[in-house]
């Protein structure tokens, strides 16, 4: 590049005028010793003519040269020329400047651009479109001045980078990027583009610095204790600051820009009085005027300004700037007096602490408005009571020795937590005493501040159910699915025995009972799971009228001839995203704990209708619930309701209200699982003797494009064959489990090769060269867990086909999994049929 430089200047060297030339020179030379010789070649008779010719050419030429000497036309000795002299001042600039052809090349840079770039002065440099090429910001900014140096024309942009083009710098910085067209000056024609390069990171820091200075000014102005105001000679207002715009109730956006007339905003002839100042060119005059401004309901304000106007060519008056300052009706003591009295009646009353002062004897002196509606709901007659009365129960002694140390004068009193029953709500508050340091007459020595905790402590509640929902749910997670492992090798061996056994068999009535025996077991499991949020649900787009109507027979077969049932259904339902037979399951549950509370018969409701944002902001449960669209569910009866101690662990699971035998306590503690795995929420409401009701509430489901066709090819085809030949691996760490697959898989004409674990899975692959056909892996194992393994196993093969069985939903473990990871899932337990056709419809695909 260095190379390059040299010959561009030398190039530009070429087209300014020369101060002189050796090859012209030695021409010259030639030329006249070839005319000597050809003379002497011609003999001194013939030659003479041209001699005298010649000689008398060179006296003129001489004489000449003479002659423009003496005028000054010629002159001896060195010149600089043009283009070193500009070399140098390119050289000398601040600012990196880069020389680049028509071509785009670069054949010049001065040493400015060398030490911007953090490049070496002769060595392979960096284009000006190279160094910012790296950040993605800088991009629209290279294409616009790319775009101008194609067209020939001159172009300019600010582009602000997070480091120093150099990278020797970390720290933000802004260049100003210029190009423009130069046109060389030699008949070559060639146009030639100059790149200009400037830091001009300190330049934007320093306006940075004054903006912020300026922000900071215009902070202080906006919100000084006292208003200000600018209006312009035309008498409309420019400038209004955040203190004035509060006290006339003015939008502070829509009055500075001139929509704000001067008389406006004074009252009266005020403004005629600000605008009739006048004054000499270049002079400034201020004075103070008591007037009466006009806020925006019409409301008078008694101030005092103070207007300042300068004035310029021919006395035109300028922006003012006028102080204004409030001003008192009164300046009497009793009037002071009376207006602190009533702006500390207006704080206490509308004080969101409750607060009272109590006597001598515990008994409530005064209290304000919250003190009334905290502890009686606005009942009267609190006046006079004692506090210990109103708070009652184990508080009230921790109130009588906070209170006896506030008698004593000490500091730093403990708080009281209380707890109080008021029209058969229970409350709670956390309550401040305080001594007062000058008592009247020994009325009032301690103030009571109580600050109302009852929502608290109802979110601290249900933080601590949920965490030890999530505690009992996880452990009930761990046993079903060890519980799984046992009833996949009892179902599966049942299997395989009643595949050998003819129905008349003796022993086939007992195989089939334990078979019977073991599914109720995995149903009870999966109850477990649907507590824990970890059995494996198949969601798709429901519109829950259709669910209602199939499940409208059931229902009143479920009920009985003494309940009535009612179905309300909602119009227009949207659409909600559930697995069809655990929405169906909860439905039932839910009445069937309805029948149970109504053995004299009664009435179920069924009601079904569409909740939105606004809806769901006016429930008690707004808190809890996340702002959305919401599809509701209640389920209500005419029972013999609940009281609020059993309604507090109804989702407990093997919490039950029944006799022993007749409930295993898992009903409402799977239907919470369900909702809350489904995504919804599920509210109880009930009182003892007047019913309970539950409400559901599931997230409005807004289906994509493409969801009804990838759920048309979701479903699967029914497989009549259940044979085939193929090479199938078997990884699962359960021995019984294993054996059973093994057999079953056998028995239909798979070659099975079995493993332990996921290592001895990796063994098994390599021995067989990776030749395998399928994979079918448990999920949770030793050394290695089904995920990990699938990892491994892509390496080898990459479109090797896995079936994964597990205990768990394919969610718990399916994020461990690459984001575009495929893969299919049998939950266990399952049958011999199942697994045969689940493998059978995976090979086929």
């Amino acid at each position: 590049m260095g190379n390059a430089q040299q010959d561009g200047i030398g190039d530009l060297a070429a087209t300014a005028p020369r101060a002189g030339s050796f090859v012209m020179l030695a021409g010259l030379c030639i030329m006249l010793g070839g005319a000597v010789a050809l003379l002497a070649l011609l003999g001194l008779q013939v030659a003479e003519p041209y001699l005298y010719g010649l000689l008398g050419v060179l006296a003129l030429v001489g004489v000449a040269a003479l002659f423009a000497y003496a005028v000054g036309l010629l002159r001896f000795g060195e010149q600089v020329s043009a283009p070193e002299w500009g070399e140098a001042y390119l050289n000398s600039l601040e600012d990196g400047v880069v020389l680049c052809d028509s071509d785009g090349r670069i054949v010049y840079t001065n040493p400015a651009y060398a030490r911007m770039s953090g490049q070496p002065a002769h060595g392979e440099l960096r284009s000006v479109a190279r160094l910012f090429s790296a950040d993605p910001d800088a991009a629209d900014a290279m294409f616009r001045l790319a775009q101008a140096q194609r067209e020939g024309r001159q172009a300019e942009e600010e582009i602000r980078l997070p480091y120093a083009v150099s990278g020797l710098v970390r720290q933000p910085h802004w260049y100003r990027v210029g190009v423009r067209p130069m046109q060389r000056v030699a008949t070559r024609g060639e146009v030639h583009s100059i790149w200009q390069l400037r830091d001009i990171s300190s330049e934007r820091d320093a306006q940075e610095n004054s903006f912020q200075e300026l922000q900071k000014v215009i902070n202080f102005l906006d919100h000084a204790p006292g208003g200000f105001f600018s209006v312009n000679g035309q008498g409309r207002i420019v400038y209004l600051n955040a203190t004035l715009a509060t006290w006339l109730g003015h939008d502070l956006a829509s009055s500075s820009d001139g929509s704000l007339a001067l008389s406006q905003m004074v009252h009266g002839d005020g403004a005629a009085l600000l605008s009739s100042m006048s004054g000499e060119e270049g002079e400034v005059k201020t004075q103070s005027f008591d007037l009466d401004l006009v806020g925006r309901g019409g409301k008078t304000i008694p101030v005092r300004l103070v207007h300042q106007v300068p004035f310029g060519v021919d006395g035109m008056a300028g922006d003012s700037r006028t102080l204004v300052l409030t001003r008192l009706e009164g300046r009497q003591d009793e009037e002071a007096l009376r207006a602190a009295e009533v702006r500390f009646a207006r704080f206490f009353n509308n004080s969101p602490i409750a607060i009272a002062t109590l006597s001598a004897s515990g008994a409530v002196v005064r209290h304000n408005g919250r003190f009334l509606k905290l502890m009686q709901d606005n009942v009267q007659g609190v006046e006079g009571q004692p506090f210990a009365t109103l708070i009652g129960g184990d508080a009230s002694r921790g109130f009588s020795t906070a209170l006896e140390a506030a008698k004593a004068g000490q500091g730093d009193i403990p708080p009281v937590e209380v707890s109080m029953e008021v029209e058969g709500r229970q409350r709670s508050a956390t309550c401040y005493v305080c001594a007062i340091d000058e008592q009247d007459d020994g009325q009032e020595v301690a103030v009571v501040y109580a600050l109302e905790t009852t929502q608290q402590r109802a979110l601290e509640e249900q933080f601590a159910q949920s965490q030890k929902m999530q505690a009992i749910g996880q452990l009930a997670g761990g046993v079903a699915h060890d519980f799984n492992n046992v009833l996949t090798a009892i179902i599966g061996f049942s299997d395989l025995l009643l595949a050998s056994h003819r129905p008349t068999d003796p022993a086939f009535p007992d195989i089939m009972n334990i078979k019977q025996n073991a599914n109720r077991a995995a149903g009870l499991v999966r109850q477990l799971l649907a507590f824990s949020r970890r059995q494996t649900l198949r969601p798709k787009e429901l519109v829950l009228g259709d669910v209602l109507a199939d499940l409208d027979i059931l229902l009143n077969r479920l009920l009985g001839e003494k309940i009535e049932l009612k179905v309300v259904h909602g119009r227009d339902l949207w659409p909600v995203m559930a697995d069809v037979n655990q929405l169906e399951q909860v439905i039932m549950n839910l009445a069937v704990n309805a029948r149970d509370a109504m053995p004299e018969g009664g009435e179920v409701r069924v009601l079904t209708a569409n909740v939105d944002e606004s809806g769901v902001a006016g429930m008690e449960q707004a808190q809890i619930v996340p702002k959305g669209d919401y599809v509701m569910i209640e389920v209500s009866d005419s029972g013999h309701g609940m009281s609020a101690q059993v309604r507090e662990k109804i989702f407990e699971p093997f919490f039950s209200t029944k006799e022993v035998g007749k409930g295993t306590g898992l009903g409402l503690s799977t239907v919470y699982g369900i909702v809350k795995q489904t995504g919804g929420y599920i509210f109880c409401e009930s009182k003892e003797g007047e019913g309970t009701c539950f409400r559901i509430l599931l997230p409005r489901f807004a289906a994509p494009e493409k969801h009804l066709e990838a759920e048309k090819k979701a479903e699967p085809q029914k497989v009549a064959d259940l044979t085939g030949s193929a090479r199938i691996l078997l990884v699962e760490d359960e021995e019984a489990v294993r054996a059973f697959a093994a057999r079953a898989l056998s028995s239909r004409g798979y070659e099975v090769f079995e493993a332990g674990s996921g290592t001895e899975a990796l063994e098994v692959m390599e021995e067989e060269g990776g030749a395998m056909d399928l994979v079918v892996s448990d999920v949770v194992m030793p050394e290695m867990d089904g995920p990990s393994l699938l990892v491994e196993l892509r390496k080898m093969q990459p479109d090797l086909k896995i079936i994964f069985v597990s205990g768990y939903a394919e969610e718990a473990f399916e994020k461990n999994l690459p984001a575009e990871e495929t893969f299919n899932f049998l939950p266990k337990p399952f049958t011999l049929k199942q697994l045969a056709t689940t493998v059978k419809e995976v090979l086929a695909e």
